[in-house]
Parts: structure tokens; sequence; C-alpha cells
């Protein structure tokens, strides 16, 4: 039987595993719920200005990157901009600068914490000779955890003896490892480190899986990159050549229902339209299975995946602003994190990122202007009542205005444009219940063997997305469609 692939979302695990797919010779249909796509990496326009919706700084680009080796396979040059100057980490005490040269980093860290030399220096060693290790297992890729004879096989096929040393670290925290290194209750560091985890493993360095974590402290130094106009321009490479290559892109089709009938998928979309599959991949936050899969299905999902159908996750609150960068000091950066508060205050407008089109990038604003986006962690029950809901939209909105006050002078005198971006709207435009983002915490309960697999537990229907292996952000999202395609197409692909 020539197999019939259907693909739900077009965000970046769908279009990665649905663009590999038709590149490789398949049948791809795609259906999208919105007019755009990319989910949270997607954009929506106000007159002349381009927002990002969600995903701003770029990663996972570089040489043997995910999605260079996506693009790569597909034949699509990709225009990236590198950044030697990261970001900047503004906290009350002091402003750290994140560099993409790794001795220079650390040499300008050690500048803030005298005394502390020698141990922020092997801190720092241990943390990039191990993600060097991991990055050697993660270039073949292998699925976690592994659902078949096949996985496994590739799993220990791609070991290789340095990797024994990850063994003792497997079950380990970064807040041992900080511990070990005497860094635990130098605070200011700590919380500097913290900053980076919210945004990339949605937790703490006392909860994060430490292999998880020195690869995304170090994921920085091996490319970090603007992209002009946005990084829906990735994504809209990606649906051009799933059209190229022969496929089919719906947008406006939201999933409604997902039957099994006669060994097929039979989906149906929200204005009535059938598709017969032989394989589907849901690219929808995984909460909406119980919506479109009747209940004997969801009895057949693998347990870790029927668990995580009813935990919470992060929501957020995103500012959309647009300034008149004639009017301020100088114009805005492209990346920056702002803290108001030590401690353990990482969500709830405390801590925000921060993110600016560069000057003269008219793909994203007119000559002279920014568009600017802002987004903090926010916990689901501060927003669960119509009068909280108003209320935390509001305080969270000041807050972290009058924090950006205070770094950029004058900043509200240049603002021209706000919208905020609360979590019914992530609900109604990217179809995320309760506003849910990110993904799950990557604590030592829901990464690498805890995580949820690609393979659903139902007969060719995969998942992908930021739930799923190996978590959160465009390179982990990329990395569960890949791991679909590969299941579909039984080649390795890239």
């Amino acid at each position: 039987m020539e197999k019939k692939i259907m693909i739900a979302g077009a965000g970046i695990g769908g279009l990665t595993a649905g663009s590999l797919l038709a590149k490789y010779g398949l049948e791809v249909t795609l259906l999208e719920a919105s007019s755009e796509l990319g989910g949270s990496a997607g954009k929506f326009k106000r007159k002349n200005e381009v927002f990002p919706v969600g995903a701003t700084l770029g990663m996972g680009f570089e040489k043997n990157g995910i999605h260079e080796r996506v693009l790569r396979y597909l034949d699509r040059p990709f225009p990236v901009d590198p950044l030697e100057t990261v970001m900047e980490m503004v906290y009350p005490e002091t402003t750290f600068v994140f560099y993409k040269d790794r001795t220079r980093h650390v040499n300008q860290l050690i500048r803030h914490f005298l005394g502390y030399e020698k141990q922020i220096q092997e801190f720092y060693q241990e943390i990039y000779h191990t993600a060097a290790t991991v990055r050697t297992l993660m270039d073949r890729l292998p699925a976690l955890p592994p659902s078949t004879a096949k996985e496994w096989l590739y799993l220990t096929t791609s070991l290789r003896t340095r990797h024994t040393r990850l063994l003792p670290l497997f079950n380990q925290t970064l807040g041992q490892r900080l511990k070990r290194h005497g860094l635990d209750q130098l605070f200011p560091f700590r919380h500097m480190i913290d900053g980076l985890l919210i945004d990339s493993m949605q937790t703490d360095s006392s909860h994060v899986s430490y292999l998880l974590a020195a690869v995304a402290l170090d994921i920085y130094h091996e490319g970090a990159y603007y992209i002009p106009g946005g990084l829906y321009r990735l994504a809209e490479e990606m649906g051009q050549s799933l059209l190229e290559n022969g496929g089919t892109l719906k947008k406006r089709r939201a999933l409604s229902k997902l039957e099994r009938a006669n060994n097929m998928w039979i989906a149906t979309d929200h204005r009535g339209n059938q598709y017969e599959a032989t394989d589907v991949v849901l690219n929808i936050p995984i909460h909406q299975l119980a919506n479109i899969l009747a209940p004997e299905l969801i009895s057949q999902l693998k347990k870790p995946l029927q668990k995580g159908l009813t935990e919470p996750t992060w929501t957020t609150l995103a500012l959309y602003m647009t300034v008149d960068s004639t009017k301020l000091q100088s114009p805005l950066p492209p990346f920056r994190q702002v803290s108001t508060a030590l401690g353990d205050r990482l969500s709830e407008g405390a801590h925000f990122f921060m993110s600016a089109s560069r000057p003269g990038d008219l793909l994203r604003a007119p000559e002279g202007f920014q568009t600017v986006t802002v987004s903090t962690h926010s916990k689901a029950e501060n927003w669960d009542t119509q009068e909280k809901y108003e209320d935390m939209r509001k305080t969270l909105t000041e807050r972290m205005l009058d924090a950006i006050e205070q770094v950029v002078p004058r900043f509200r005198q240049a603002l021209v444009h706000l919208e905020t971006g609360a979590p019914k709207a992530w609900e109604r435009y990217t179809g995320r219940p309760n506003g849910y983002v990110g993904g799950f915490p990557q604590t030592l309960d829901n990464a690498l063997f805890n995580s949820i697999s690609h393979r659903s537990g139902l007969p060719r229907l995969y998942i992908c997305g930021d739930h799923v292996f190996p978590g959160g952000g465009t390179i982990g999202a990329a990395t569960s469609g890949i791991h679909a395609a590969r299941s579909i197409s039984g080649s390795q692909l890239i």
C-alpha cells in the first residue's frame, strides 16, 4: 500500500516532518488551523510592522546544527546573521554579557565574581566538556525513550566509549554540580544561570537534568543568530519546500476528529472535510488529544503521554510593541534578558526575555522604528478567573514596562504601539489550551528516558512538538519532527 501522510499543525515540528517526507517522495497533506505558519515561531502583522509571536533567537543554524541539516537536505539555502555578542543579561546587581566565544564569556563572568575564579573556571570546563560529549551522541539523533528493537539498536550502536563518562551524571541535576564546584551558595551567579535555564529548559538549576542543562548552557556558543524578518521565515521555507515537492498545505483547517477504520486513519477538519491517511503526525498541543481522539483510543496511548494530557505547563504574557528608536539614546539591542529580583523569582514579570528588530531590518519595521517582543513566564492558576485575568494582564504589563524603563530611559516616550498576548490569545491563535507554552520543564522526571516518545502507542500515529523528546524550542520541536519522519519513511533522511 502506498503511504499517505497527514500532518496536523504547521509548527516547526510538523513542518520539519512534512518537508522531509515530501522531499523523500511520499504523499503529504498538512493541515494548519491558522492562516500563518510556524505556530509559536510564527508572526503576525500590524500595518507595516511584523511581530514574532514567540521564538525569536535563532539557534541550530550552525554547520551540522539541526535546522542547518534539515535545510541542507531540502536544498534550501537560508541567510542568517551570526551573533558574536548573543545577549545582555540585566540583573539587579550587575549586567552580564553572553559572548559566543567560550573563553571570553567565562573570563568576563569571573570579573563579576572575584574570589571564585577557580570554581567558575572548573565549572565551565565541566559544562563544555559534558556538552561536547553529549553532542557527539546527538549528531546521530537517537530517539528517546527507545520504543522499538530498531530504536534500541540505533541507540546502542550510537554509543561510544566516551559516552560511559556520562553515566554517573545521568540522574544528577545542575544544582548538584554547582554544589560540587562550591557555587551553590553564590546566589547572584546561580540566579544568572537560572535565568538562562528558565527560558530554555522551563525550570531552574535545582531541578533541571544536568546533561540537558549542560547542552542548554553551551548551545549559545555553538551558534546564535539574528534572522532578518524573524524565525517565521524558517517555517515559510519548509512550507514552500513541501509544496515544491508535491505536498499539499491547507491553511485555516483545524483538525476536529481523528478515527481509526480499516487500518487507516480518517481525519476530519472543522469544516467537515475528511482525509484518509496511512500515517498521521500530530504537531498539536498534546492537551488537545482528548478532544480529537475517542476515549477508547486515548486509553491505548502510551502511559507517559496519557499522563501528560492532564499536566499543566507554564503560560505567558507577551508584549508586542513598536518603538520610535530615534527617541532613544541608542537603538535597542536584538536580545536582552531582564531580571528585577534576586532569588527564585523567574516568573510573573520579575524575569523576561526581550527581543527587538535590528535597525534597518525593513522586513520587521519601517526605517527609524523597531518592533519589540517581550515575554514572561506565568502560572496558569493566576489567570483562571476573569477578575484575576484582567488584573494579571495589567499588573504584569506595568511591571515589565517599568523594568524596561529602568534599563532603557525614555522607553515609554518612544513607544508608539503596544498590545498584549495573554493566555487566552495564545489559546485562540495557536490552539494551546489555557495558553500553555514551552513544553514540560526538563526535570529528571520529564527528561531523557522519562520523556514522551514521538510514538503515540497507536499504530502509525506520531506526535511532535515541544511536549515531546527532546523538549521545547525550535531545535527540540524540529528534532521530534525528524524522529517522526524517520519512523514513517524507514530512512535516516539527515
